[in-house]
Order: structure tokens, then C-alpha cells, then sequence
């Protein structure tokens, strides 16, 4: 208790513009206290504006005010810093409310270090020796402090129960038996005791030996998920040996067949240039039969004319084509027909391989791999997250890119949104974000909280941390801390300006990373999320203080968290 409220007394000496202990503290009009350099460095940006401002309640002063040193407060910090972290003395021998208290102490108790099962009263050190020292006392039976002595009396008789009854389930005093419980089956406490004990231990035997089956059935399912990994990664191999293999045979009885249809192309076409010189050849030499016969129609002479003249019967008549369909171009359909036949006879065992391949796939279910260890296997998950600038409040500036936030002196002209964080200097993600995710966040010169959350309206202007549906790190100069539901929890690790944050939201996981050539473990959250989360930044001042989102790299999206 006594370490519990150092801490409130540190916070409520911290200077709220660095996070430390007040440092020559002054108090400005409106109550609040800074250290002097951080005060004056904040102001000293606002004197453009000729107005300065107290960066909590924000209340406005002109002109400057006038700072000097809090005598009072420098006192108590100093006070604080010499014995802040020491515990009272003496107060350790003494009983808390947690406590149990010595029975036989008058006045201020000191702490029981043993209860009495015989007498029903706690002790002290001091009071308790006699048990140690008198005889008949040696007997009695010492336990650990218990503040449930009385349950032990009587309600009826006021006497100590010694007895159990197994009739009624229950204990009962000597009198109780004698009585109300007359006739019914009891025996010692003592020796229900000593029954009930073989009993836990023989329950602790099973338990502790079902523990190891099951130890043995998680090692076997690893060992299955080694060999389904390696199965998987063979399969994998060998179907893209496969593929090629049939894509190199496809392409060469394509190149073949494409070959076979030039070449039946050149012999046909070559046969059918032959038949048109030949048919040319008697056309031409029709032309000029007709010709002689027009000049011999244009004949006077009577004899000339017959015996020149031959009769049309002795004309060569020739046959070249048949009313049917050319054999060549009959064989380029069933050619082009049988390549048709071909492919869908593949699309179909395609389809079928498919199929199949579902259905094993289904049959064999989903499997969920472990949390990542390196930054490689986290870098599988990773999603690049874009901020909304719905949401970021006025005081912060959003890159182009909607990727990085910086803290301002003044505010900037956003549009009024029902989303917007109005009262926290704090932006969310545009997207919500289920399954495994993974991303990181580079800090700047000064605080940042880095967050995970519902988005509500009803707390868009909550700061992280401050209730149940959301989670925050802060990341500090000198420290770690976890915030949830208006809890903070010290957290130690590694210094870092670059935290990455893991979701596995099915499995309820979220952790907080330091990043650098290892990734240590700040922060794991075990729940059950009920609805999306998303990415929130808090940033603090001074004037500049940034948060980045990483641009991160990854081979493949894996963002629904599961792999066949």
C-alpha cells in the first residue's frame, strides 16, 4: 500500500509537458504546475501569438505571466526523491486492513504470525511464544493466519466443532451430536480430515497425470504440425514440378501441333497455287480458241470457213474441283474441333483435381500456427495501417500520406466530423482490424501512447487506456507503462523508438514489442475481442513530437490470421 501511494504522490509531481519530477516547479495562474524550463520553452513558441496558454486546461493569459519558484513545491519533491521509495519504518510489524491482527494486543495490534486451531485466536510473535514454551500448549495445532477462526464455533452451543457429521455434511461440536444430530454417523474432524486427504491426493494423482497425457498429446500435435509443415512445403514443391512439367509438355504439343498445321498449311496451299496455274494456263488458252473462232465468224469464204472450223465436241473439258467441301479446310475444323475436345477434357480434370483438393483440404481443417517469434515470421503478418483524418484532432497534423502525425503549435482547419477526437490529442486507423495483423510505429522526440481500440462514439474522446475497449502502451523518455480500463502497469524492457504491435483477434492475443535486432516482449493481453480494433496514436508535447507508421515489407498477404 505504502509503494502504491508513492506512485500517486510521483504523478501528482510530474511536471505534464516532460513526465518527470518537477524541476524547479512553478505554478502559473490557473493552478496548474510545470517545470520552469518546460513552461517557458512552451510559451517561448506562442509569443508570435501574443497569447500563452496552460497546455492542460488551456486557459489563456496576457500577457506573459511572471514565473518564480514554488518554495512549497520544490520542498515536497525534494522530500519526495529523499524517501519516497522507503517504506515507513516499523510499520511492516503492524496490521494492515489485509492483515490479520494479534487477538491478545491491546491498543495499535501488530500482524498474527500463527492461529491457534485449539484456542480460535491469532498471535503475534510476542503472544505466541507461550506455545512454544508451556507444555499442554505444545499440543495445540498452529496454522497460518486465518481471520476465519470463528467459523469454527458452534452457532448453537458456542463450543469449538470437533466433529463432522457424514450424515449432514457437516461440522458440529460434541454437543451437536448428542443433540440435533443424535443417532446420525460422525466421526472426528481429525479423521474426515485424514479420509478427505486421501481422497485430494488420489484426485491430485489423476490430475497431475492427466497433465502429463496431455503434455504428451500437445508434443504429439506439434510434432504433427512439424509434419504437416514439412508435408505441406514438399506438396508445394512437388505440384509446382508438376505444373511445369505439364505446362513445358502443353507448350511443346502446341509448338508441335503448330508445326503440323504450317506444314499441312504449305502443302495445301501449294497444292492449290499448282491448280490455279493450270486453270490461269486454260483460261488463257481458251481465250485465244475464242478468238479464232470470232475472227473465223467474220469469214466470207464458205469452204474456208468449214474447213478451218472444229467442232465445239473436240474441246478438252476439265474437272479441277467437286461440289463438296475442300479436304483441306475439312481438316482444319476437325483439327481446331479435336484442340476444343482437348481443352475442355482439361478444364474438366482441372475442375475435378480442384475439387478435391477443397474437399481435403476442408476434411482436414484449419490450423492455427503459433505466435511469432522473429521479426521475419512477424513481418507475414504485416498491414499497412492508414490513419483517418475523420479522427485526428485538430492540434496534430497528418502527412500527405496519411502515415505519419505530428504535434502542433496551433490548430489546423479540419472539417467538423462526428468521429473527430475533440478533447485527447489522439487520431484512429480508417480500418478496423480482425484476424493476424502486425504493424509498427516509429516515435518521435517526445511521448506517444500507441493503442488498440474499439471505436465507439460514446469514448471517441477518452483517452487510451482510460476504459474497457481500449489498450495502450505509453512510450516514455525513461519508461514503459500499460494502460486498460483506467489501470497502469509499469512495464519494463529494452528502449526502443520503434514498437511493433501483434493481433491475433480470434485468439484474443495483442502484444507490445520493442523492436530493434531482436523483438522483446513489453506487453501481452489475453481477452476475448468482441468487435474490430482499431490503430490509435496519442501524441504529447512539445511542438514536433511525431508518430510513424512503418512501411513494412512481406512476400504474401496472411492478414485472416490462418494457414491450410
Amino acid at each position: 500500500m505504502a509503494q502504491k501511494g508513492v506512485q500517486l504522490d510521483e504523478e501528482a509531481f510530474s511536471c505534464s509537458i516532460c513526465l518527470d519530477l518537477l524541476k524547479v516547479p512553478v505554478t502559473i495562474p490557473c493552478g496548474h504546475s510545470y517545470c520552469l524550463n518546460c513552461i517557458n520553452s512552451f510559451w517561448d513558441e506562442e509569443d508570435q501569438k501574443k497569447l500563452h496558454c496552460c497546455p492542460q486546461c488551456r486557459k489563456t493569459f496576457t500577457p506573459r505571466p511572471v514565473l518564480l519558484k514554488n518554495t512549497m513545491l520544490a520542498v515536497l519533491v525534494e522530500e519526495l526523491k529523499k524517501t519516497g521509495l522507503q517504506a515507513a519504518p516499523a510499520d511492516h510489524c503492524y496490521a494492515g486492513p489485509k492483515d490479520v491482527a494479534c487477538d491478545v494486543c491491546t491498543g495499535r495490534k501488530l500482524k498474527a504470525v500463527k492461529s491457534c486451531l485449539v484456542c480460535l485466536v491469532s498471535y503475534c510473535e510476542k503472544h505466541l511464544q507461550p506455545h512454544y514454551d508451556v507444555a499442554p500448549l505444545k499440543k495445540h495445532k498452529l496454522d497460518e493466519p486465518s481471520k476465519n477462526l470463528n467459523e469454527n464455533i458452534c452457532s448453537h452451543h458456542d463450543e469449538v466443532m470437533k466433529m463432522f457429521c457424514c450424515t449432514d455434511q457437516q461440522f458440529i461440536c460434541y454437543l451437536c451430536s448428542v443433540d440435533e444430530h443424535k443417532g446420525h454417523d460422525t466421526v472426528s474432524a481429525e479423521a474426515e480430515r485424514t479420509e478427505r486427504q486421501r481422497e485430494l491426493e488420489g484426485s491430485r494423482q489423476q490430475i497431475q497425470q492427466r497433465i502429463q497425457d496431455r503434455e504428451k498429446d500437445v508434443k504429439v500435435l506439434q510434432q504433427e504440425v512439424e509434419a504437416l509443415n514439412r508435408s505441406a512445403e514438399k506438396t508445394v514443391e512437388d505440384s509446382e514440378k508438376i505444373f511445369t512439367e505439364l505446362i513445358r509438355l502443353i507448350e511443346k504439343r502446341s509448338s508441335e501441333v503448330k508445326q503440323q498445321i504450317r506444314s499441312q498449311q504449305e502443302t495445301e496451299v501449294s497444292r492449290v497455287k499448282e491448280l490455279q496455274e493450270k486453270l490461269e494456263q486454260e483460261i488463257t488458252e481458251l481465250k485465244r480458241k475464242d478468238a479464232e473462232l470470232e475472227q473465223l465468224s467474220h469469214t466470207e469464204d464458205h469452204n474456208q470457213f468449214l474447213q478451218k472450223y472444229c467442232s465445239p465436241t473436240h474441246l478438252v473439258k476439265y474437272s479441277y474441283f467437286s461440289t463438296s467441301k475442300p479436304n483441306f479446310l475439312q481438316y482444319f475444323d476437325q483439327l481446331q474441333e479435336a484442340i476444343s475436345q482437348v481443352t475442355k477434357k482439361l478444364q474438366d480434370i482441372q475442375d475435378m483435381g480442384w475439387t478435391n483438393m477443397s474437399l481435403t483440404l476442408t476434411d482436414m481443417g484449419v490450423l492455427l500456427l503459433r505466435e511469432p517469434k522473429t521479426r521475419d515470421e512477424f513481418l507475414t503478418y504485416s498491414h499497412q495501417i492508414i490513419l483517418d483524418p475523420n479522427t485526428v484532432n485538430k492540434r496534430l497534423s497528418l502527412s500527405e500520406d496519411d502515415r505519419e502525425v505530428t504535434y502542433m503549435k496551433y490548430e489546423q482547419s479540419y472539417s467538423d466530423h462526428p468521429d473527430r477526437c475533440t478533447d485527447t490529442y489522439q487520431v484512429l486507423s480508417r480500418e478496423g482490424l480482425t484476424g493476424r495483423c502486425y504493424w509498427e510505429v516509429e516515435k518521435g522526440k517526445a511521448g506517444v501512447v500507441v493503442a488498440m481500440t474499439y471505436k465507439d462514439s460514446d469514448t471517441v474522446d477518452e483517452k487510451f487506456g482510460d476504459n474497457d475497449t481500449s489498450w495502450a502502451l505509453g512510450i516514455y523518455s525513461s519508461r514503459y507503462e500499460f494502460r486498460h480500463n483506467n489501470v497502469t502497469t509499469p512495464v519494463s524492457g529494452p528502449r526502443s523508438s520503434t514498437i511493433g504491435v501483434y493481433l491475433d483477434h480470434s485468439a484474443g492475443i495483442l502484444s507490445f514489442y520493442s523492436v530493434s535486432e531482436t523483438m522483446t516482449l513489453l506487453h501481452r493481453v489475453q481477452t476475448t475481442f468482441t468487435q474490430p480494433l482499431y490503430a490509435g496514436l496519442y501524441l504529447y508535447g512539445p511542438n514536433g513530437n511525431s508518430a510513424e507508421l512503418c512501411e513494412l515489407e512481406t512476400t504474401e498477404c496472411t492478414s485472416c490470421g490462418v494457414v491450410f
